[in-house]
């Protein structure tokens, strides 16, 4: 069961762009994004590193190539990777040009800051070669010498110049197949960028607050800074940027994309903050199921409420739901309709025995 949202989001109109097999663009769905932090080169950690965002609900990953060995070790990481990969390259053309001949389903780079033109186009001949699209990477923190001299300061204005430059580039050179992103770690200063660049092009956009910070606030920025846009119907693809484990990334990600009923994966949960009136110790169950249902896909939507005040109303839109009683009177909700009453410690295993059974009827269908 969904609610349907009081805003529908209409989506802006955006070329689709393949990243791999994972479409970007169009009315495809928003793919969520990470960025592995092992040593590329250590092809073995990286997909290990890979599988973990993968089964988190990760649609593509990036891997940086800071050397030889790195874009060298693309090969293997393709090879295995069950997800599309992205080559991060910066400065030195020739990462980018063998992280294409090696498989790299994207190249992440800025042309601004990979030399002249001859270089770019290198760039751009191995891409087109071997199939590989191109994320057109401008941040607040690498802007061109002269677009920084002219604004004086970082600012949307520049940010948007120089993505208009950078397009104008692949353009020239006949290169179609990409997408761009302008970030900044300024919440302000990214939602205006990416406002200003989707009134002026239509390739796809990928969101993300740069720098974000730590778990805690950097989740936060971004489910601000990326809400803002994702509600105007701005976004194609988006990372969240963290100091913290990319699973972390991923998991943050999906819920604002669940929040936003832009999609759905997984259990959602809806739960009560607790307090002196639950039934239960509402706390502890939601951590539980939410470890013990993390390996879900099927859309489900769950209702953990501690006590009668909003737990029946909140039961009546989910899938299944819990209302705290008491020891031996919590009411058990399937679709709105109570079935049966759970002792507190029957809660938890029977929730996760009706979630499963729901999700094979679902997948079975």
């Amino acid at each position: 069961m969904s609610i349907r949202p009081f805003r529908d989001i209409k989506r802006r109109v955006t070329k689709v762009i393949n990243v791999g097999n994972v479409k970007v663009g169009g009315d495809n769905p928003i793919s969520v994004q990470s960025m592995t932090n092992t040593l590329t080169k250590n092809a073995k950690d990286t997909l290990n590193q890979i599988n973990k965002i993968s089964e988190a609900g990760g649609d593509i990953v990036r891997v940086s190539c800071p050397d030889k060995e790195s874009s060298y070790a693309i090969k293997e990481i393709t090879k295995h990777s069950p997800i599309p990969v992205v080559a991060d390259i910066h400065f030195h053309f020739k990462r980018a040009i063998e992280a294409a001949e090696n498989g790299a389903h994207c190249l992440r780079i800025n042309p601004g800051n990979i030399g002249d033109i001859n270089n770019i186009a290198q760039v751009i001949s191995a891409a087109k070669n071997n199939n590989c699209s191109i994320r057109v990477g401008v941040n607040s923190g690498s802007l061109e010498k002269d677009i920084l001299e002219k604004f004086k300061e970082p600012c949307p204005e520049a940010l948007v110049e120089s993505a208009i430059r950078n397009i104008n580039i692949l353009e020239d050179l006949d290169f179609f197949n990409f997408k761009i992103s302008v970030k900044s770690s300024d919440v302000f200063l990214s939602i205006k960028a990416y406002r200003e660049l989707s009134k002026v092009t239509n390739y796809p956009l990928h969101l993300g607050i740069t720098e974000a910070g730590s778990f805690i606030p950097g989740s936060i920025k971004s489910s601000i800074g990326l809400g803002n846009l994702l509600l105007d119907g701005i976004g194609d693809t988006i990372r969240i940027s963290l100091s913290d484990d990319p699973v972390e990334e991923i998991k943050v990600g999906n819920e604002i994309l669940k929040s936003l009923s832009l999609r759905n994966r997984g259990v959602k949960i809806i739960s009560c903050p607790s307090c002196a009136r639950q039934g239960f110790q509402v706390i502890d169950t939601v951590k539980i199921l939410e470890e013990k249902l993390s390996h879900i896909k099927t859309p489900i939507t769950l209702s953990i409420i501690g006590c009668v005040v909003n737990g029946p109303g909140e039961a009546a839109l989910t899938d299944i739901g819990i209302t705290g009683g008491g020891k031996n009177s919590n009411m058990l909700y399937l679709k709105g309709v109570q079935t049966e009453k759970l002792d507190n410690q029957d809660i938890i295993s029977k929730v996760v025995e009706l979630v499963e059974k729901k999700a094979e009827e679902i997948e079975t269908k």
